[in-house]
């Protein structure tokens, strides 16, 4: 329910108009003077203020001012006299968003809240997919893996609920993308998306940021500022790297959820909030409640319901679709860049990847800025990617002799395999993984027939010779 403030020093035009909006279903509240509607702005979010142009003691133009510097993102309409376009004029140029003329008329009035409220909207997605861009992505959660459709699938039926979600995941898996994703497919998706970085942000000043202040409440408070809790309401607030946050701001949160309410630094008064909680963390937070790191029981207020994002070097065909992607975003302004020779994609598919998806799209980036061919080879990955070479395989134990030692054609067929899976099935993208030609590789996937026991003394038919021009032309593809 949008939350519209109106301000008029006449009582009377505040009574009528706040039952013109409540029969239309918006939340209303009155203010009667410039200085209650400073303080409803500072105390609590709001979606629209419509003001009087004049009000005792301070102009509609100054009151948009100071509106907007607690408030930045409201659209505010001024009511005007009829006929006065001068003063229309000055409260658009300071700030306002429209401006609507007396007598009200409740529909047209209702239309211009809807119509402000619509550009908001928006305004906040142009300025969500800016910051998207800025940081090299789509937004979009990228992967055909099982693990990432089992991942996509719980995303999906935890956004139809109010639960509060715990993501977590190694640094670099994309947690925030899987927020947004609850977000933007849930109920809340016209609401605000709020983010913080709760390891980002020094202990004195999470509070602040969090449940806002009163102005003098501390030496920089010059203006009283609403808290993330409460500009997300009718959203999602994501808290991210919980695990990173101080002890004592532990106990201040576990009381904010449980009584869904927060209470300003240097204020009495408790102001209510409306936000759906999503957090996430890189910090195993069973191990630091057992070592009295993190709060137990706002361990089990947050893990409602756990979204576990597996690393990226288990995702297998995932790492090729998400460097294509991030490619395509990419591009050189001056030419193309088809994609990834085959060597290349080697190299994509064996590196451990412990930066994960960050490191994958910094990669590619890289790779693309430097390559001077229409597809990036291996001398174009950065160093750590072109000299990785996977550790050495663990040492197998007396017991695991009989399990371990298998013929080289068995390791051949399971190494096949693994490269079929890793690329999504593709035959031709495998054979040059493997540095095979097509026809050589559907030989080794053809099942073998097991001799029967007379033909066991019998020649061995020799192989039908491999197409060399073929696997060279595949060679100096590579």
């Amino acid at each position: 329910m949008s939350h519209v403030l109106v301000v008029d020093d006449d009582s009377t035009v505040g009574l009528v108009l706040e039952a013109e909006l409540q029969k239309r279903g918006y939340r209303v509240s009155v203010c009667t003077s410039a200085e209650e509607a400073r303080a409803a702005a500072a105390r609590e979010s709001l979606d629209v203020v419509v003001t009087d142009f004049l009000l005792q003691g301070v102009s509609g133009t100054a009151l948009c001012k100071q509106l907007l510097d607690v408030q930045p993102e409201v659209p505010i309409l001024v009511m005007t006299a009829f006929g006065s376009m001068e003063s229309a004029v000055e409260a658009i140029r300071a700030g306002a968003y429209d401006y609507v003329t007396k007598p009200i008329d409740g529909t047209d009035l209702a239309l211009t809240i809807e119509r402000a409220l619509k550009e908001r909207t928006l305004r906040s997605e142009a300025r969500r997919l800016r910051g998207l861009v800025a940081q090299g992505g789509s937004g979009e959660m990228i992967g055909s893996s099982t693990e990432m459709k089992q991942v996509l699938e719980l995303v999906d039926r935890v956004a139809q609920s109010e639960v509060t979600a715990l993501v977590c995941g190694e640094t670099g898996t994309g947690k925030e993308l899987v927020a947004r994703a609850i977000h933007a497919r849930g109920a809340r998706a016209a609401g605000p998306f709020v983010a913080i970085n709760c390891a980002a942000v020094p202990e004195t000043l999470l509070e602040s940021e969090l449940f806002g202040h009163t102005k003098g409440a501390f030496t920089d408070a010059r203006q009283s500022k609403v808290g993330l809790f409460v500009k997300a309401s009718g959203g999602t607030l994501f808290l991210d790297e919980i695990g990173e946050m101080p002890a004592g701001m532990q106990a201040k949160l576990l009381r904010a959820l449980q009584e869904r309410v927060v209470r300003p630094v240097g204020s009495d008064a408790e102001m209510p909030f409306d936000a759906r909680i999503v957090t996430a963390t890189n910090v195993d937070l069973e191990k630091a409640v057992a070592e009295k790191r993190f709060r137990e029981d706002l361990f089990y207020r947050i893990n409602v319901v756990r979204i576990a994002l597996p690393p990226l070097r288990n995702r297998g065909p995932d790492i090729l679709e998400i460097a294509a992607a991030t490619l395509r975003e990419c591009q050189p302004v001056n030419r193309k860049i088809l994609g990834f020779a085959p060597a290349a994609i080697g190299r994509l598919l064996s590196y451990a990847w412990p930066g994960n998806i960050r490191e994958l799209q910094n990669a590619v980036r890289c790779a693309a800025a430097v390559t001077e061919f229409d597809h990036i080879g291996v001398d174009d990955l950065p160093e750590g990617i072109r000299t990785y070479s996977a550790p050495p395989a663990e040492e197998p134990t007396g017991a695991m002799l009989d399990q371990e030692l298998v013929p080289v054609s068995v390791l051949e067929q399971r190494y096949i395999a693994q490269v079929l899976r890793a690329v999504g099935g593709n035959k031709t993208l495998a054979a040059k993984v493997l540095g095979f030609d097509r026809r050589t590789l559907y030989r080794k996937l053809e099942p073998k027939e097991p001799k029967s026991e007379a033909a066991e003394g019998e020649p061995i038919e020799p192989e039908p010779p491999v197409d060399d021009a073929s696997a060279e032309n595949a060679t100096h593809a590579a």
